[in-house]
C-alpha cells in the first residue's frame, strides 16, 4: 500500500468519525434526512407501482375487448356456413381462433401482472407504514434524549454542590437567627433599667398616691354630709 493510498485511508478515517460525531449531536436532524429518503424512495415505488397498474388494466381492457371480439365471430360463424359462405367461414374460424390464443396469452399475462401488481401494493402499503414508523421512533427517541439531558444536567448540577458548602451555609444562617434572639433577649432583659424608665414608674407612683389621696378625702366628705344629714333627721323627729 502506498503512502498517498494510506494517507486516503486515514482522511477516510478522520472523515467518518467528524461526520459520526455532527450526527450524534444532531440526532433530529439525521431522523429529518431518514425520513425524507424514505418518502422520496416511496415517491418512486407509488410511480413504479403506478405503472403495473397501468399494465394491468390495459391487459383487462385488451382482453374484455378480445373475449367480446370471440363472441361475435361465433356467432358469425354459423351464419356463415349456413348461408354457403365458405371463404368468410374460413376467415372467422381462423380469427376465431387467433382470439383463442390471444385470450389464453393475455390472461397469464394478465395474471401474472394482477399478483405483481398485489404484490408492489402490499409493499407500498408497508413502506408507507415504516415511515410512519420512522417517524414516532423520532418522536420518541428525541424525547429520551430530551430526558436524558434533563437528568443528566440535573445530576452534574447536585455533584457541583459542595457539602461543605452546605454545611456552612447553614451554620451561617443558624448564627444569624441566634444572634437576632440575642439582640431581642437583651431588648427585654434592659426594658425598664433606663433613667427615662425609672422616671416613668416614679410618675407613675406619685399620680397614683395623689388619686388615692384625692380618693380618701371624697371618701371622708361623703361620710361627714352622710352624718349630718343623719343629724338632722333625729333633730326633726325629737321635736
Amino acid at each position: 500500500m502506498g503512502f498517498f493510498e494510506r494517507l486516503a485511508n486515514v482522511w477516510k478515517g478522520f472523515l467518518s468519525l467528524w461526520i459520526s460525531e455532527v450526527e450524534t449531536k444532531n440526532p433530529e436532524a439525521v431522523y429529518e434526512a431518514a425520513i425524507e429518503e424514505r418518502i422520496k424512495k416511496h415517491k418512486e415505488l407509488k410511480k413504479a407501482v403506478s405503472g403495473i397498474v397501468y399494465l394491468r388494466n390495459k391487459l383487462a381492457a385488451e382482453l374484455e375487448e378480445k373475449e367480446r371480439e370471440l363472441a361475435e365471430v361465433q356467432v358469425q360463424i354459423p351464419i356463415a356456413v349456413e348461408e354457403g359462405e365458405d371463404e368468410v367461414a374460413l376467415v372467422l374460424i381462423q380469427r376465431k381462433d387467433e382470439l383463442t390464443a390471444r385470450i389464453a396469452q393475455l390472461q397469464v399475462e394478465l395474471d401474472k401482472v394482477a399478483g405483481q401488481t398485489e404484490e408492489a401494493k402490499a409493499g407500498l402499503i408497508s413502506f408507507q407504514e415504516e415511515i410512519k414508523k420512522l417517524q414516532r421512533e423520532k418522536d420518541e427517541m428525541l424525547a429520551k434524549k430530551a430526558n436524558a439531558e434533563a437528568r443528566i444536567s440535573i445530576q452534574e448540577t447536585l455533584d457541583g454542590l459542595s457539602t461543605d458548602a452546605d454545611i456552612k451555609a447553614l451554620e451561617n444562617v443558624r448564627s444569624h437567627i441566634d444572634k437576632l434572639q440575642a439582640e431581642a433577649d437583651v431588648a427585654t432583659e434592659i426594658k425598664g433599667e433606663s433613667l427615662d424608665d425609672k422616671l416613668a414608674k416614679i410618675k407613675a407612683k406619685t399620680s397614683n398616691v395623689a388619686a388615692r389621696s384625692q380618693l380618701e378625702e371624697m371618701k371622708k366628705q361623703m361620710a361627714a354630709r352622710k352624718s349630718a344629714q343623719q343629724a338632722a333627721g333625729n333633730v326633726k323627729k325629737t321635736m
